[in-house]
Order: C-alpha cells, then sequence, then structure tokens
C-alpha cells in the first residue's frame, strides 16, 4: 500500500480529474477512461490524442487570403503580387497570416501533351513558380488548388488518377499548401480519394499542407486526420448571417476531433465583403477564433475599411486562435439565442465568448459549471476586443450586461491568487 502522503496526493488529483473531466465530456466531447491498478493509479485517457498526420505542419490553424469569396474566377497574377504586398504593408502578415492560396480556375482546361497541369496563359503568363517566387520573397507562403475529381464547371482538370504528376508539379512550383476540392468524383469514396492525393505529397520533397475539402459530406473529422492538415466541416459558406452561423453549429459538433496538426473547417471568413454588419463579422471572427478554426481572410485587403482592418487585426483574438495548447472550444451553453462559448487555453486560462444570436439586446451569464472552472475560482477578466481589463477578479459566474443583437463579448479568464 502507498503511503499516506501519496494517497493525499491522489485524492487531489482525483478531484481535478473528474471535474475536468465533467467538462471535457460536455465542452469538448472528450473520452475519459479511469484504469483501476490496485485502486491508486489512474491513467486519464484522451480521444482527442487520435493519430494526426505527422508532416510538422498545421500545429496551429493556419492563416492567410483565399480571394474565391471576393474574386471568384476573377484572379490573376497581378491581383496576387499585390494581395502579398498588401499583407505585408497592411502588417498582417506580423500577425500570423502567411498563406496567399489560389482556389479555382487557375488552369488552362486541359492538360499538355504529357498529361500535365498547364497554368492559364492569360492569368499566369510568368508560371507559378514565379509567382511562387514573388510571394516567398514577401517572406510569405504560396497556396495552390485541386481537386480530388476528374472535371467541373469552370473546365480546370482534377487530379484523380494524376495524384503523383500533379504532387510533384506542385512541390516544382515550391507551393506551400495544397487547397484539395470535391468534384466530379467518378463514384470513388471521398476516403480512397483523399488518402491518394496524401500518398502522392508524402512522397515528394516538400513539405505541403494539405487541405481536405471535401464539404463535411463523409464526416471527414472522424478519418482526415492521419492524412490531412485540416478538413472542411461544412458546405460552402455563404456572406450571411444565417450562412455563418449555420457554419458554426456543424463545425461544433466536431470540436473533439480537432488538435495541433488537423482542424476542423468551417470555411473561409466573410469579414469585408459588405452583405452582414460590422458586429455581425466580429461575431464571426470571434466564434471561428475560439472554434481554432483556419483564419483565411477571403476579402480584397488592398482596400480594406477601418472595421474590417480592426477585425482582422484583432491581436488578442488571433492568440486565442493559435494558443499552443489547440483546443478547440465549443458551445457549452445555449439558452433562446443566448449562447457562452469556451475553451481551455495555456497557463489554466479560458477563452469565453457571449453570443447574442437574438434580435434584440440582453445579458449573458457564463457559469464556471459551464466553462470548466471549480465554483472558488477566481479569475481576472481581460476584454479582448476593448482590449481592457476589467477593474474587478470574479468567481462563480460572469455576466455581461445589454449585449446588443446579433454581437458578441469576448474575454479570457485567467486564475488568480487574489
Amino acid at each position: 500500500m502507498s503511503p499516506l502522503p501519496d494517497r493525499i496526493v491522489l485524492v487531489v488529483i482525483l478531484v481535478f480529474a473528474v471535474s475536468w473531466s465533467r467538462w471535457e465530456d460536455k465542452v469538448l466531447g472528450r473520452e475519459i477512461a479511469l484504469l483501476d491498478d490496485d485502486g491508486l493509479s489512474r491513467q486519464i485517457h484522451l480521444q482527442r490524442g487520435r493519430h494526426m498526420l505527422a508532416n510538422g505542419l498545421g500545429r496551429t490553424p493556419q492563416m492567410g487570403w483565399n480571394g474565391w469569396n471576393h474574386f471568384h474566377c476573377d484572379v490573376d497574377e497581378n491581383l496576387v503580387r499585390e494581395i502579398a504586398d498588401a499583407m505585408v504593408s497592411t502588417g498582417l502578415h506580423k500577425l500570423g497570416y502567411e498563406y496567399v492560396n489560389l482556389d479555382g480556375c487557375w488552369a488552362e482546361s486541359s492538360r499538355d501533351n504529357e498529361g500535365n497541369l498547364v497554368p492559364s496563359k492569360s492569368k499566369f503568363p510568368s508560371g507559378m513558380k514565379a509567382v511562387a517566387d514573388y510571394i516567398h520573397g514577401k517572406g510569405l507562403k504560396f497556396g495552390i488548388y485541386s481537386y480530388a475529381g476528374v472535371s467541373y464547371g469552370t473546365g480546370q482538370p482534377g487530379s484523380l488518377g494524376s495524384e503523383d504528376r500533379d504532387a510533384t508539379a506542385f512541390a516544382s512550383w515550391d507551393a506551400d499548401y495544397l487547397k484539395y476540392d470535391n468534384f466530379h468524383n467518378d463514384s470513388m469514396s471521398e476516403r480512397e480519394r483523399y488518402l491518394r492525393m496524401h500518398n502522392a505529397l508524402a512522397k515528394v520533397k516538400r513539405p505541403i499542407f494539405y487541405g481536405v475539402c471535401d464539404w463535411g459530406v463523409d464526416d471527414p473529422a472522424t478519418w482526415a486526420g492521419p492524412i490531412g492538415n485540416s478538413w472542411r466541416t461544412t458546405r460552402d459558406i455563404r456572406n450571411s448571417w444565417a450562412s455563418m452561423t449555420s457554419n458554426a453549429d456543424k463545425n461544433d459538433a466536431w470540436a473533439s476531433y480537432a488538435g495541433p496538426g488537423g482542424w476542423n473547417d468551417p470555411d473561409l471568413l466573410e469579414v469585408g465583403n459588405g452583405n452582414m454588419t460590422t458586429e455581425e463579422y466580429r461575431s464571426h471572427f470571434s466564434i471561428w477564433a475560439i472554434m481554432k478554426s483556419p483564419l483565411l481572410m477571403s476579402c480584397d485587403i488592398r482596400n480594406m475599411d477601418a472595421d474590417t482592418f480592426e477585425i482582422l487585426s484583432a491581436k488578442e483574438v488571433i492568440s486565442v486562435n493559435q494558443d499552443a495548447l489547440g483546443v478547440q472550444g465549443k458551445k457549452v451553453s445555449s439558452e433562446g439565442g443566448l449562447e457562452v462559448w469556451a475553451g481551455p487555453l495555456t497557463d489554466n486560462r479560458v477563452a469565453v465568448v457571449l453570443w447574442n444570436r437574438r434580435d434584440s439586446e440582453a445579458d449573458i451569464t457564463a457559469h464556471w459549471a459551464d466553462i470548466g472552472l471549480p465554483p472558488t475560482t477566481v479569475v481576472a477578466v481581460r476584454d479582448l476586443w476593448q482590449h481592457r481589463s476589467w477593474p474587478s477578479t470574479y468567481h462563480g459566474s460572469l455576466t455581461a450586461p445589454s449585449i446588443c443583437s446579433h454581437c458578441v463579448k469576448m474575454f479570457i479568464l485567467s486564475p488568480t491568487h487574489a
């Protein structure tokens, strides 16, 4: 039998473990297994520790730009260079935005005589290697696009059946990122098609971030972790409140599957595209940040207004998304459109978003029992959008009064001895 001091330590550990496990069961959907060994030893097994793609990439959610939601097919090498210039001149690259990613329509409608993809001669006359060199010269990274099918409406050939050839081409162009979409799949399963490109990328001598984009149709969170660095959990986002909130809810269901090396992806950011209000875009950015979603801008960052820049450059909000612990925050409380989202951060801190999805203002309260804190824990409160610390400390609960319709309040709670 262990001596008494060991038992006392064990009791303290188990009390913490049970409290934590209750929160993880509710907030993160983790599976906690307490395994007996002579009644004393215990082991905590976290479901999130499943295999992730070990290519060294995506240790935090990817950040950058993909212009599809704003420009669609109207992208050429001059625009891409200007976007890279803007990412640097605005200082966005210093906040972590690093990828400049192409989407569809960059290629000619047919392969050459040797079966190679050919960059559009009218849009990318200098070739992809030259574009990549320009982006790399800015200290940024270059992303390319293809899809796990044969052909689709814009005419660009897909990579199904040509995975090795295309992965070799992407590497020869010094691509750093591949978004791999889901069109005309020849009745082959998603898992098989996406695995084939994974295998092709593994053969090239260049690390390439692999973004699986099967639109969530085959629940990729359940199988894409070992093969991709992120996976779409939703259909394409639209620039509307209804679409954004729907994608947030769908992505939330898969929280337990995300972690360093592999992330749930509810699609691009619509911030700055002009159909939602500033506060709705602030909500959008806050929820994507706490969900550890990719932060891929999809507006014209060359011509941002002040509100758009203020949201996209919110350093304290971005820090939640990029926190090294890598635990996706989750909706922990919902009552008639009044929601509390929360997730743990490094140094025993907790990120909290209070989100009012009602059509009128309301008070919202976060209770410690919902966000994983013991009831007696005293915390300091940092308001991430107001960039100020609240003067008092709090324990048991935190209430933000009169949150406007479709607005958020976002905080970091830091335990204190005060």
